[in-house]
Formats: C-alpha cells, structure tokens, sequence
C-alpha cells in the first residue's frame, strides 16, 4: 500500500484572487487537503479529519494557468494520527505576456512553491478493519 499521493491541476482565473493573476496561498492548503483525504482513503478507508498544520511555508508565487502538482506523504502511522508532510511544486508556467497569452512554459526543473506538514486523525471505529 502507499503512503504516498500526487493530484496536478491548472491554477484557473477563478483561483486568481489578487492583482496580476496571483493566486491565494490558501489555494495550496486546499490542495494539501485534497491529498491528506485521499491518503486517509488509501490507508483508512475513511476521510479523516485534518487537525492542525505544524508548519506552512510559501517559496513561490503562484498565478492563473500555472500547472502544480501536489504531492503529501504519511510520515508516521499513530492510532488514530497521521503525520503528514505535503509538497506543491509549480511544473507548468503559464503566460504573464500579454501579447502571447495561450504560451506557457514546460518547467524540466520542477519549483517548489510550498510546503507543509500537519495531523490528520482517523478515530478507530472509522478505519478499515475495525
């Protein structure tokens, strides 16, 4: 079984919530989420609950029509916690020029836009096989 899940998607004009396209950090949280929930589903058959981030960093601005892939690993099994650690790494760049708006950029070094790690909890009666 893994522990480990990837989701990549588009940044659309919906998820630009300030000037110049950029996109809310929270957007990256809510991706975070998406994975932790499928990680619990893999490991618990349940969607858990997430608890608390530990550590959130943003390195890089994220805009509409940038690809990122989101990726979050299980760290440590607990009864009913799950430590989780969580990258999203920008793959795909969108165009930010006017003149060439459908153009975007293949990045061949992935960059890494945020970080984060946090809790989930499973209580016992919801995980597979109790």
């Amino acid at each position: 079984m893994s522990h480990e899940v990837m989701i990549r998607l588009r940044m659309s004009q919906a998820d630009a919530h300030y000037g110049g396209d950029l996109v809310d950090g929270a957007r990256m949280l809510a991706l975070f989420g998406d994975v932790a929930t499928e990680l619990l589903i893999r490991h618990d058959g349940d969607e858990g609950l997430f608890v608390a981030y530990d550590k959130v960093e943003f390195k890089a601005p994220v805009y509409a029509g940038d690809y990122i892939e989101a990726t979050g690993k299980i760290e440590k099994i607990g009864n009913t916690s799950r430590k989780m650690t969580f990258h999203a790494y920008k793959v795909i760049e969108g165009s930010r020029d006017p003149n060439h708006p459908t153009s975007a950029t293949y990045l061949e070094e992935p960059l890494l836009v945020c970080y984060a790690s946090g809790t989930c909890v499973v209580p016992k009666d919801k995980q597979k096989g109790s």
